[in-house]
């Protein structure tokens, strides 16, 4: 047995004492769906809902064992990890230091402050994480705490391959495959090491956000790289630069294995499991479930574990989840039209739209006494081929309109 297995073993069993295991569950939508034998290892139902809290405990357990006169910790971070921290420092007893970003939600903030109670302390600093971080580590080094990295550390990445260790434990028969989610690196390489170690037979996916792709570019590259842009949206996977001691685990993987999940696909993946299934998943929780549509093929008649890796969701974010998710199914759209200002005008483009349309938009962007006016509409339909139909009926009509949809510039600043 390697170090590296009896050191997961050992941070399952240590764990034990803060939290029991996550089910390993198997869903019979998912399975039906894709002809498949479907697990969820619900990584969302720990007592912090994510992973991120077993390696924060394991570094933290380990660092006081070499440490023990150590009571002060550090980390920055605005979601998941945070709130790890904060639970741990709680249970041990020790004097944790938060830095976030002055722009984290106070949703985010209010969590990690109740899981962390009076030995934690949070300071908001910086509009942008690079400050955040940059904060935390000078404070690190002025007061002599020990930082507590998110994913790049060896302790960390043994804690979150804990999932690993139950996850053969709770197996019914041999595992086919394990899909995990991509963002620095911790908990896919800690699964992938466990798992190579004693379940040979064992294949992976990896899914990272299609506006994250740090493991992707790593492999490419042969090296660990910074992405010159990152879309924010899956912010539990939305990361720059893959870990150094990550990726060392990950070099081998095939890039063909590594998978982008489009932003709002995820967005349909995360409304679909909670309304048919009620779970609760946020963007980077999703992502594993959401890669099974590309992987139809390989997974027929399989037995494969999908890691739900957090359900940390702020419903308030649920109206800009469904419009991604609709957008990304068709099913609506936005255009400017430059819309006549006379008496009848609006009951002559409502003749247009078909009985299952809907306006869900509708806004004069410049008002004036022209004889036209540009009008922001925002159309819902049931089916995705009525678009076509909607559009022939406005150019039958002489109607000029452009759709906005896709323009992201626009969106941005309109919608």
């Amino acid at each position: 047995m390697s170090d590296f297995v009896a050191n997961a073993i050992a941070a399952r069993r240590e764990m034990r004492k803060l939290f029991a295991e996550t089910p390993l569950q198997r869903n019979d939508f998912l399975s039906q769906k894709f002809d498949s034998e479907i697990f969820l290892k619900r990584e969302d139902l720990s007592p912090v809902r994510s992973y991120k809290i077993r390696g924060a405990f394991n570094a933290m357990r380990k660092h006081l064992m070499a440490h023990p006169d150590q009571a002060r910790f550090v980390c920055a971070s605005a979601g998941n990890h945070a709130q790890g921290v904060a639970f741990v420092c709680r249970h041990f007893g020790v004097h944790g230091v938060i830095f976030m970003p002055v722009t984290t939600p106070n949703q985010k903030i209010d969590k990690t402050r109740a899981f962390g109670g009076d030995n934690i302390e949070i300071r908001l600093v910086g509009d942008y994480f690079e400050d955040t971080l940059t904060a935390a580590q000078e404070y690190c080094e002025s007061e002599g705490a020990h930082f507590l990295a998110p994913f790049d550390d060896d302790d960390v990445i043994e804690g979150q391959a804990s999932v690993a260790v139950e996850l053969l434990e709770q197996a019914p028969e041999t595992i086919d495959m394990v899909i995990l989610p991509v963002g620095g690196g911790g908990l896919a390489s800690g699964v992938v090491k466990y798992l190579q170690a004693l379940s040979p037979q064992t294949t992976f996916r990896f899914v990272e956000p299609a506006g994250g792709r740090s493991l992707a570019a790593a492999l490419e590259a042969g090296h660990p790289v910074t992405l010159d842009k990152v879309d924010s949206f899956v912010d539990g996977a939305a990361v720059a630069r893959v870990g150094d001691r990550t990726f060392a685990a990950l070099r081998g993987v095939d890039p063909a294995h590594v998978l982008a999940a489009p932003e709002d696909r995820i967005c349909v993946t995360m409304i679909e499991m909670l309304n048919v299934e009620g779970i609760v998943l946020e963007p980077a929780g999703a992502m594993s479930v959401d890669a099974l549509g590309d992987l139809c093929e390989d997974i027929r008649g399989k037995r494969v574990v999908c890691i739900t890796s957090g359900g940390n969701f702020d419903f308030e974010r649920l109206p800009e989840v469904k419009e991604r998710a609709l957008k990304f199914q068709g099913l609506k759209k936005y255009f400017i039209l430059r819309f006549p200002q006379r008496p009848g005008a609006l009951r002559e483009f409502l003749n247009i739209l078909g009985p299952d349309d809907d306006i869900t938009r509708f806004e004069y962007l410049k008002k004036s006494a022209r004889n036209f006016g540009s009008v922001l509409i925002g159309i819902e339909a049931r089916d995705p081929a009525d678009f076509p139909r909607i559009c022939g009926r406005m150019d039958e009509a002489g109607m000029v309109y452009q759709d906005i949809t896709d323009n992201e510039a626009l969106a941005q600043f309109l919608i």
